[in-house]
């Protein structure tokens, strides 16, 4: 194995030995993890660590996860969380486990227009969250769960990974959008599917009961009440349909070729904290002072989530850097086994590549590769293309790198090495299965 390989295992084992076995704080693991992975470097320490620092300086998700947890907080401090919860209560509240139910569809519904697990995470999890932990959800269930689910930005169709894919080298020749969509969509919908088998399982298993009668408003007068607070999700919805073709078209249509430059992760947090300042505009601070305290409140979660996700892209970059996609290329091309086995090694390899990495970063690096390694061992072009995208959509429930993970636990004010273990065995491993099975014909697509 080369080097960046082992910086990959070494940068594993000190998040997971400083954090889980010392209980340190997560911020300091990753600190440390990536000052392990620039010792990879030799005497290109220096150049090292600054290429992965310049990188997460420059990544747009770090500000767009910051701006979501300042939004997911405001919407709290304003009272309007509480509003929507209500709202949410008369309509879902009699279902055992509603909020769950609710957070898994957003998510699947999300999944295509926003093509980010970051992004996903953040816009679900800043309502979902708060609702299900007043709807008798643990907190570090709920973040498990939004986690989980923030995979779906991958596997759900037209997502950005799949024209990635699309357009690699390996795949335009014998595949094409239209012969790819419907099976991706039914891939996609497997892994929706599990998500939901999840949510049954957990509701019973943790014995998550219905919202009590009794605290549940009538819908008409809930609304009454709160409907306003839900237009702050105005935010949310431009945003999704500038990405949708009539949306695009118009976006051109007024300001040209700057329409490629609109990023949805990021305009998603920047117009709902606007929409929040404008329907929450009577309770907002009016001083210097109250405004202080507001923001003085707030500083802690930055602390710990702020510095997680830099030196979580930092690492990846100076992985990156390393070699370590060249290196684990070359080990999935040495690869000549039977088809299942093929199948499984190379959604193992595509999973550890989106655990630093992103999902889509991943596919843009190593999909052309995993998609030759599956058709040479006879897996039809179209199945072998929805297996890599299920493969690497495990980025945002992959420990310890997933920026989902601390996103979602921020938003719950939870311990992120907490949801770990869970994120392991309920998400990585059932999707890591259902790639195989997908590649394998078993589960048709």
């Amino acid at each position: 194995m080369g080097i960046a390989v082992w910086a990959l295992i070494a940068y594993i084992a000190i998040i997971v030995v400083w954090n889980g076995v010392l209980k340190r704080n997560i911020g300091e693991a990753m600190l440390i993890g990536f000052a392990g992975v620039c010792l990879f470097g030799g005497t290109g320490f220096f150049e090292l660590a600054w290429a992965g620092l310049a990188d997460a300086l420059a990544e747009e998700v770090v500000f767009a996860a910051l701006a979501f947890v300042f939004m997911g907080y405001l919407l709290t401090k304003l009272g309007l969380i509480q509003e929507q919860v209500t709202v949410l209560n008369s309509i879902f509240g009699r279902l055992r486990g509603g909020a769950g139910y609710v957070s898994t569809s957003a998510a699947a519904l999300l999944g295509g227009p926003s093509g980010s697990g970051s992004g996903i995470a953040a816009s679900v999890g800043s309502v979902t969250i708060p609702w299900m932990i007043r709807s008798n959800w643990r907190p570090d269930l709920a973040a498990s769960l939004v986690a989980g689910n923030a995979g779906l930005g991958i596997s759900i169709p037209p997502s950005s990974s799949m024209f990635l894919l699309l357009g690699s080298a390996a795949v335009a020749p014998v595949l094409t959008a239209d012969q790819l969509f419907v099976p991706a969509l039914i891939g996609g919908l497997w892994t929706v599917a599990y998500r939901f088998v999840v949510v049954f399982v957990w509701v019973r298993r943790h014995n998550i009961a219905a919202t009590d009668a009794a605290d549940i408003v009538p819908l008409r007068a809930a609304l009454r009440a709160g409907w306003t607070s839900l237009l702050v999700y105005a935010g949310i919805l431009i945003p999704v349909l500038m990405t949708l073709d009539f949306g695009a078209a118009l976006m051109e249509s007024r300001v040209g070729e700057a329409a490629d430059d609109v990023n949805i992760i990021v305009w998603i947090p920047v117009l709902t904290v606007l929409a929040t300042f404008a329907v929450a505009w009577k309770r907002l601070p009016r001083t210097g002072r109250a405004w202080s305290e507001l923001l003085g409140d707030m500083a802690p979660r930055y602390a710990i989530i702020g510095a997680t996700l830099f030196f979580a892209f930092a690492a990846a970059a100076s992985l990156g850097e390393l070699g370590l996609v060249d290196q684990l290329t070359a080990i999935m091309q040495a690869l000549d086994a039977p088809t299942v086995v093929i199948a499984t090694l190379v959604g193992l390899l595509l999973v550890i590549i989106a655990a630093p990495l992103t999902g889509t970063a991943t596919i843009a690096a190593v999909g052309g590769v995993a998609f030759s390694a599956l058709t040479a061992a006879g897996v039809a072009p179209a199945a072998a293309a929805t297996a890599i995208m299920i493969f690497a959509s495990t980025e945002g429930a992959s420990p310890p790198g997933a920026a989902p993970i601390y996103i979602a636990s921020g938003i719950a004010q939870v311990d992120p090495a907490r949801t770990f273990g869970r994120l392991i065995l309920w998400f990585v491993i059932p999707t890591l299965v259902i790639g195989v099975l997908v590649a394998t014909g078993l589960l048709p697509v």
